[in-house]
């Protein structure tokens, strides 16, 4: 038991609930449809060459998406692809948009669990307006302290966090699927990082570097932070 923990912070996508895999699946609808240009792998490798330079304009989020198959569909047609063309590729952003919100196992009972115990910190990327929404038909809103939309997941970012937190690095417990941004920025602030994994990462949030450090954790599913704290 860690008794120095006050606040613990969460994902939200793929930490709380099921957004990797809808992402995926808009992806590959994408690539068919282009497939009279390009072969679908040189269609996924485009869009993310597109998302990559893109991110410092448009930041995360199924908006920065869509708007980067559009210009993807663009750039591959050579600005000849038909305007039904685009209204499809609009219309797979759509249905991302809509998707449901589906908890992952064990996340409603962990969070009743730590409930009253510790403050408790929703700490996630994203699209603001999309964000809210999901966290509002996740039913999860009352558990939670502090909603926190970063639009990046740097050291920086996780100081103004604590800073309006008002809590110390030692005080605080990050947890999330991603090493890159839930994981690393924390321990490099002094603050302990919880590894929950999820089955699929997103390309721009794989780290393939082995960690250790005595502030990382690492859980099998959110419900083994019990036996932690």
């Amino acid at each position: 038991m860690n008794n120095l923990i006050t606040t613990i912070a969460f994902d939200a996508d793929d930490t709380l609930w099921i957004n990797e895999p809808y992402f995926q699946e808009a992806e590959n609808k994408f690539c068919a449809l282009l497939e009279d240009y390009l072969p679908q792998h040189s269609v996924s490798q485009e869009l993310f060459k597109t998302e990559m330079q893109n991110l410092h304009l448009y930041g995360y989020g199924i908006k920065g998406f869509m708007l980067c198959m559009v210009e993807t569909v663009c750039r591959i047609s050579n600005s000849t692809a038909s305007m039904e063309l685009i209204s499809k590729t609009i219309e797979i952003g759509h249905e991302l948009l809509m998707k449901p919100v589906e908890l992952l196992d064990g996340v409603a009972e962990t969070l009743e669990s730590l409930k009253g115990k510790y403050r408790l910190v929703v700490a996630t990327k994203g699209d603001l307006l999309d964000q809210e929404r999901k966290l509002k038909k996740s039913g999860l809103q009352d558990y939670f302290h502090h909603i926190e939309i970063m639009s990046d997941k740097k050291e920086n970012d996780y100081r103004k966090l604590l800073k309006h937190l008002d809590c110390k690095p030692e005080q605080f417990l990050m947890l999330g699927n991603s090493i890159k941004s839930d994981i690393v920025p924390v321990l490099e602030i002094g603050g302990f990082a919880g590894h929950i994994p999820y089955h699929v990462t997103w390309t721009h949030e794989q780290y393939d570097v082995q960690l250790e450090h005595d502030r990382f954790l690492e859980f099998k599913n959110i419900k083994e932070v019990l036996n932690y704290l």
